[in-house]
Formats: C-alpha cells, structure tokens, sequence
C-alpha cells in the first residue's frame, strides 16, 4: 500500500516538489502462514530510481483502514493484532547509491503461545531521508515532499482455524469523471485477513431478466478493516434494477445480499 505525505510550510515564497527516488520491488504486502514458535524469515527489495545518492530509514508501526478513505498509523502495540514485536529488521537505516538495488531482510519469531487464531499484522515504513534545503533564489526555504511505502507484514497463525467474515456496510452510486461508478463498502468482521472480489448481478425489475455481471478489482482486507471495491456501472441505462451483491474471496468464500439500485445517467 502506498501512502503519499506531503509536508507543508506557511513560509512565502516556499516551494513544494514531490519526488519518488525509491521503489519497492517485490510488493507492499508480504503474507506468512506462521506457526507457534517457529522463526521466519522474509526480504524488502528496494531501488534507488534517482540520478543522486539517496538514504532511506525503515521502522515499524500499527495501522488499521475503513471505507471512507482513512488509514490511521500509530504507535507499535496499539492494535491488539499487531505483529511489530514479533519483527526484527537487519537494519534500520540504508545508503544507496544512484540507480542501486539493495534488499532488507527480517525476521519472524513467532511467540510459543499464542492462543488466538487469524491475522496479526503490522507494516514497515520506508522513508527517504531528505535535507531541508536553504534556496538562494527565493526568500524561504524549499521543502521537498517525499513519497514514502508502507509495507504489510501480515503474519496467519493457525489459518485453517480462522475464517474472514465479510459483511455489506453501505451502497451508493456515483458520478465520476463521467462514469456511474458502484460503490461497496466491504468490512471484514472476521479474524483471518483475506482478498475478497465485489460482484454485481443486475436484473429487470419487472422480469427478472439477468441484465449484466460486472465485477471490481481484487483488494486485501485485514481483520476489523473496510474497503471500498469500486464497480463501473456505466454501461447500464438510467432505470431502478433488482440486484444482487457477492463478495467472494481466494479461498471461493461467497457472501451476497440483495439490493435495489437507481442509475440516472442524465
């Protein structure tokens, strides 16, 4: 999951430039099926994009996300499913030079008892690290936003005793960039992280005539999180329907329910 942070100054004649020198190679989410007591290990590839020598510091924190948009990272041990104790970074701080590809490794010690279980997670942060500047053009200082990753170390203890359980929060039709776009909030109330699929089977509200099947994108859902799954409907005419929505994971887990939906194209 990426998360952009931009740094603002109140300062006049201030600049803000958004720069990406880094990137993640193998991913932003790293999923373990992990068993009492045992030891894991696992790796972060990362690339110096740039032209300039570029340091980049790695630490670990909580984070939770809900369908509106918010993602909240605290503090490691806030959340009750957190992981970041069981995690050992080779190193916390890096120098790589231009164009240069290194990896970070961890490690997972798996605690010997633990009693519940389903998901534990936690992610690891990957920062540049940027000099504020002086400018000698201008008064003020020039302040260079950074792009930084947030990577899932998400680690299934006893998986085959856990179970997501997904369930509809909301529905709603929207207009966007000129599109009817179908928007599910999907909330994961059960103890196993899963990668649920949204599913829309629209039907003719006098005949029940199967109309169109559209799907959205496949998205991760931690334990007590939401999302959003994202659907374009804009191939239906303006009409009220009969509809029914599924939810299905990897694991071909299916949870539907019915809906009326309304599209005003106009």
């Amino acid at each position: 999951m990426i998360r952009r942070i931009l740094f603002l100054t109140t300062l006049l004649f201030s600049v803000c430039f958004l720069k990406a020198n880094i990137v993640i190679l193998n991913g932003l989410s790293h999923n373990h099926k992990v068993e009492n007591g045992q030891v894991y290990k696992g790796r972060i590839s990362i690339e110096n994009i740039s032209n300039q020598p570029q340091s980049v510091k790695l630490f670990l924190q909580d984070f939770t996300y809900q369908a509106d948009g918010s993602i909240n990272y605290t503090a490691p041990n806030t959340n009750i499913k957190t992981n970041t104790n069981w995690i050992k970074l080779n190193t916390n701080l890096i120098s790589l030079k231009a164009k240069e590809k290194t990896e970070i490794f961890y490690e997972i010690t798996v605690p010997k008892q633990i009693t519940d279980s389903g998901s534990y997670w936690s992610v690891v942060i990957v920062e540049p690290v940027e000099n504020i500047k002086p400018s000698n053009e201008k008064q003020g200082i020039n302040i260079t936003s950074v792009v930084r990753y947030a990577i899932q170390i998400i680690t299934d203890v006893d998986s085959e005793k856990a179970k997501p359980d997904l369930k509809f929060e909301s529905v709603k039709i929207e207009k966007e960039e000129g599109k009817q776009i179908l928007k599910i909030a999907i909330a994961n109330k059960g103890n196993l992280y899963c990668k649920p699929t949204a599913t829309v089977e629209i039907y003719n509200k006098k005949n029940g005539e199967k109309l169109g099947t559209f799907s959205s994108l496949t998205m991760g859902l931690l334990p007590q999180t939401s999302k959003s799954f994202l659907i374009d409907i804009s191939k239906m005419p303006s009409d009220k329907y009969n509809a029914v929505l599924i939810a299905t994971d990897e694991e071909e887990n299916a949870f539907a329910i019915n809906v009326e939906l309304e599209v005003k194209n106009d």
